[in-house]
Order: C-alpha cells, then sequence, then structure tokens
C-alpha cells in the first residue's frame, strides 16, 4: 500500500488475486507496475481496479506526495532508508550529503529531517517536482539543496557521505571518488555483491577502503539489492 492504494509487481496478476487484494484492504485503487524505464525509473503501469491518482504515504514519520504512475516509490527500502537516519544521527547531525539520485526523496527526507544537510540530485522533471514538494512538506528547506539534472554535472565540492541508490551507480563511482572526503562514506547500490569491482576501481583510484555489505530486499530468485558501505581511509 502506498497511501490508499495498493500497488502491485511482478507477473500480471489473476482476477482472483486482484479480488483478493480488494477484499483484504479496501484499496482506493490497485496498480499493476510492468517495468521501470530507462534511468528516469518512469513505471509503465496498467490500472486495474478504482481510481488512482497523488497519493500522500507516511513512512518513518516522514510525508512523501507522489502519483506511483508517474514515479517510482521503492516502498521495499523501508529499513534502508531508517538506516540511513540513523547513520546520520550516530554521526552527529552535521553531514554534508550527496544523494545522487533522489528521486521524490527517498533517502534525501530522513537524512535532512535527522540533521544532516543533503544535495539532492534528480534527472527526472516529474519525479524532481515531487522531490520539492516532498522538501516542503517535511519542512525541510534550510537543510536540502535540490537540483533538477544529470547527477555527473552537478556534484560539486567534497562530501562528508555520498549516496548512489541506482543499480548502475558502480559506473560512476570513480566520479564520486572524486567529491568524497578523507574518512567519508559512499553507499553505492546494486544488484548482487560488486565488492571485487568497487576494490578495482578504489585501487585504480588510488583510495583505500574497507567495505561493509548490507542486504536491502530480494529482488528475484538468487538475486539480492545490496547497498554496499565503502568506508574512505
Amino acid at each position: 500500500m502506498v497511501g490508499d492504494v495498493a500497488v502491485l509487481h511482478g507477473g500480471r496478476p489473476s482476477h482472483k488475486e486482484v479480488q483478493d487484494v480488494i477484499n483484504g484492504v479496501h484499496p482506493k485503487g490497485i496498480l499493476w507496475i510492468r517495468s521501470l524505464n530507462d534511468c528516469t525509473r518512469t513505471p509503465d503501469t496498467e490500472l486495474l481496479f478504482g481510481e488512482v491518482g497523488e497519493v500522500q504515504h507516511h513512512e518513518n514519520g516522514f510525508t512523501y506526495i507522489f502519483d506511483p504512475r508517474k514515479v517510482m516509490f521503492a516502498q521495499g527500502n523501508h529499513e534502508e532508508k531508517r538506516r540511513m537516519a540513523d547513520l546520520i544521527k550516530t554521526a552527529g547531525n552535521t553531514e554534508r550529503v550527496a544523494d545522487m539520485y533522489a528521486g521524490i526523496g527517498y533517502f534525501t527526507i530522513p537524512m535532512a529531517g535527522n540533521g544532516a544537510f543533503v544535495h539532492a540530485m534528480e534527472i527526472n522533471p516529474v519525479a524532481f517536482r515531487y522531490l520539492r514538494k516532498n522538501i516542503s512538506e517535511n519542512a525541510l528547506s534550510d537543510h536540502v539543496q535540490a537540483a533538477c539534472g544529470d547527477c555527473r554535472d552537478l556534484l560539486s565540492g567534497l562530501y562528508d557521505r555520498i549516496v548512489m541508490g541506482h543499480f548502475d551507480a558502480i559506473t560512476l563511482l570513480p566520479l564520486a571518488l572524486r567529491h568524497i572526503r578523507s574518512g567519508g562514506i559512499i553507499h553505492l547500490h546494486s544488484l548482487g555483491h560488486l565488492q571485487s569491482e568497487i576494490q578495482s576501481l578504489l585501487e585504480g583510484a588510488g583510495f583505500s577502503a574497507e567495505i561493509h555489505v548490507h542486504k536491502v530486499k530480494k529482488y528475484r530468485p538468487h538475486t539480492w539489492h545490496v547497498v554496499q558501505d565503502i568506508m574512505i581511509a
């Protein structure tokens, strides 16, 4: 459930499965997401029941406003969002953070809400509009610098922490390394473990780091969505 709408993933649900959702959670609408397209992660959807439009979703004490027909919402990352918020609190609430694939604010909102100063970058103009709306809704304008465009062109200066929440993020790790402080942390998302590839890129750029892997969720059979915490020496 996102707000009052049921969002389904995977294979197209049967009529009985749709009816079971209707009877079980009484949603305003049911939306099936076939896939997420290109780097903007725009959903390809089909309305299966009722009405679907802009929703207001509450999670970990924050509010997210968005239209699930138009933008992705990573509900399966619930615990990872909470972990990022806890890391900010533990670090002392004063970090400068880059969120390279901010979307509607999945990680930006909980990090800024716990005291970080976040440079949030998003290439999809529709998602960016909701990012700005969610920053305002959660009264975080003083803690977020939002920018619409390609993160390759928007990174600036040095950051204490960089969040790379896209499965192809490893391709931009060499760029991120140019913007991380000594002692900083890069959180690189991927499908499956990429420690050896990351280690090779670190060595090629002259960096030394510890890599810790956290499982986020099962993405498909035999494949996990994981986050590699790259702790720069």
